[in-house]
């Protein structure tokens, strides 16, 4: 289930959750929540499982309903549980995005790839770390 978490940030489980999906330093956490905090757009929710918050996901929606996905995380125990494919499932529901675009790094890219993304390749961004450009056309029920 998906739940806003925006205005809970500072404490330690979504704090923890949200450490596994940027730059693993403190300055780096510190200047995502931020982000999250200043930018009113920018949208966190978190996906619960028996009361325990296993994942989370950041984003941020356009007029023309392309959904930017800034952060994904699920704790470490839980991946490869289906918790991910979940809260995709659970977004598309709730906002009924056109299309779904993130930005990943090889440890993530197959996930995205098994879930149904298009996966581009951006180089190397940082020298020696690949980045990869994720798409996702939702279809339209409608179709």
């Amino acid at each position: 289930m998906l739940l806003n978490i925006k205005s809970y940030i500072h404490k330690q489980e979504v704090a923890e959750l949200l450490s596994y999906a940027v730059f693993p330093d403190e300055k780096s956490l510190k200047a995502a929540i931020q982000k999250y905090e200043e930018t009113e757009s920018l949208q966190l929710y978190g996906f619960e499982d028996e009361k325990l918050l296993v994942g989370l996901i950041g984003y941020v929606m356009d007029d023309k309903k392309i959904l930017t996905v800034h952060h994904l995380a699920i704790l470490p125990e839980n991946r490869l549980k289906g918790y991910g494919r979940g809260i995709f499932l659970e977004l598309i529901q709730a906002q009924n995005p056109s299309q779904i675009i993130t930005e990943t790094d090889e440890e993530a890219v197959d996930f995205y790839r098994n879930i149904g993304f298009v996966v581009y390749s951006l180089g190397e961004i940082h020298p020696g770390v690949e980045r990869f450009r994720c798409v996702y056309e939702v279809e339209d029920e409608e179709d």
